[in-house]
């Protein structure tokens, strides 16, 4: 459950001390320090000017140069760090460099994209398709979505008109390859948002199929990006399968569980839990919905039309929701990963928010990655949720955190293994720096390439723009 809150104002960055940053990979392109820095293209840059955007977020100052040099990524960050733009960026200029043209086909009606955009919801697939529209404004780059839960008539009409890069959820994408209506040939950007997701839950055949039986070209003769808030290592393993001599990127977790959101855990048992809520929210909560119905919520609640949303997990992956002021866990995922997934919907980029959980006897195995997170984030833990951590400890537990490292959503598990020789990890350091939100303003003074050593940006300032 998500209530927002009330007025706007501008993002804070008072709060940010420490945002690391680790890259890991074979002769990694140096970071910048702003987007003119960076052959993006006149007409894109305007377009980045047109959405006030001052200067690039950590992910996007290190992730925008490896982009545009060719190499793939596997990029790890927060949600609202600007992962949205990390990507689009460096497509849509690689679109216009190269001034790809779709085939002429000898049957009609068959649409060959350059880039393919894949995403877990439809919501999500909506969210990047708007922000991809934005960045492409007058530049001639077409841009359609393809989502299932809705009529194909009119997607397949938008991609009669043309498309350059489609953002599409993989059952629908895979539905329009089968009637024959795209084709995957002419592909040569593939990005994955949010894939650990894409990867897990019962995703990975069809993404699988998608990228290895659908005549997509193979890793090599694609650029592939994969970006997402939490990178666990056997999803790691899975998705070096679909890239080729990649770079590791991990932006420390700032917002999503310091000392930014404020947790609190109550003790409910179930039956209690509606009167807790109601005691909470001091209003009636009716805004949960599905199919079409889930798209008007959504709007509406972005809108500030409707205060409260009731939602399952899937508002709880890369949706951009600003201002929400506390989110409620009514019912706690049964992994971690989700957990900090579910808060980052407040505290965004720099905000303070408030994040609430329902705990009961079922969630004990999810009490001592609770608590490990917590304390990691200075949080007061309550007495007998650390015995229930002590408890569940004593009998094993599930639950458990799956990526690595105290600041990040996940670290390179090729320096694990025989990957972790020679001087394979890139290496920087920064003094001076300043970090701005969605605009972070950031300097850097040494950059070396010797050892494995993480970047600290120290950070201040209030912003309004917004990033995605």
């Amino acid at each position: 459950m998500l209530l927002l809150e009330e007025g706007g104002g501008g993002i804070n960055f008072d709060a940010y001390e420490d945002i690391p940053v680790e890259t890991s990979g074979s002769d990694v392109p140096p970071p910048v320090n702003s987007f003119a820095e960076i052959d993006l293209g006149k007409a894109l840059i305007d377009n980045i000017k047109r959405c006030k955007y001052v200067k690039p977020t950590p992910i996007q100052r290190h992730s925008i140069p490896i982009s545009i040099a060719g190499r793939d990524l596997m990029a790890c960050a927060q949600t609202g760090s600007g992962k949205t733009a990390a990507f689009c960026f460096p497509i849509i200029s690689g679109i216009l460099r190269n001034q790809t043209m779709s085939p002429v086909s000898n049957r009609i009606n068959i649409a060959y994209p350059s880039a393919l955009i894949l995403s877990p919801t439809r919501e999500l697939s909506c969210q990047i398709h708007d922000e991809a529209k934005k960045f492409s404004h007058q530049t001639g780059v077409k841009v359609v979505v393809a989502y299932g839960g809705a009529p194909i008539s009119q997607q397949l009409r938008n991609l009669e008109r043309g498309v350059d890069i489609l953002v599409a959820t993989p059952g629908r994408l895979v539905d329009m390859i089968e009637r024959a209506r795209v084709s995957l040939r002419m592909i040569k950007y593939l990005a994955l948002d949010e894939a650990d997701r894409m990867l897990d839950m019962g995703f990975e055949p069809q993404i699988r199929r998608i990228v290895e039986q659908m005549e997509m070209p193979p890793p090599g003769g694609r650029q592939t990006m994969l970006f997402s808030a939490t990178f666990p290592t056997e999803i790691q393993r899975l998705a070096s399968d679909f890239m080729s001599n990649y770079i590791f990127l991990a932006v420390g977790r700032v917002g999503s569980s310091t000392d930014l959101i404020a947790q609190k855990v109550e003790f409910v048992q179930d039956m209690d839990k509606r009167n807790y809520l109601m005691d909470l929210l001091h209003t009636q909560c009716d805004n949960g919905a599905h199919g079409k119905e889930r798209e008007r919520a959504l709007k509406s609640f972005k809108s500030g039309f409707t205060p409260v949303l009731v939602a399952t997990d899937v508002a709880a992956r890369g949706l951009d929701i600003p201002h929400v002021a506390h989110v409620i866990n009514f019912d706690l995922p049964k992994d971690i990963d989700d957990y900090v997934h579910r808060i980052g919907r407040t505290g965004r980029a720099g905000k303070s928010g408030l994040a609430t959980a329902f705990f009961s006897e079922k969630n004990m195995t999810l009490a001592k990655p609770l608590v490990e997170l917590m304390q990691e984030a200075k949080q007061e833990v309550p007495p007998w949720l650390a015995q229930y951590a002590e408890t569940s400890s004593a009998y094993g537990s599930g639950g458990g955190r799956r990526y690595g490292g105290s600041k990040f959503g996940g670290r390179d598990f090729r320096n694990s293994t025989q990957f972790n020789s020679g001087d394979y990890n890139y290496s920087s350091s920064y003094a001076d720096a300043v970090a701005v939100a969605d605009s972070y303003v950031a300097t850097s003074n040494a950059c070396t390439y010797n050892t494995p050593v993480t970047t600290d940006y120290a950070a201040a300032g209030v912003v309004d723009s917004y990033c995605c």
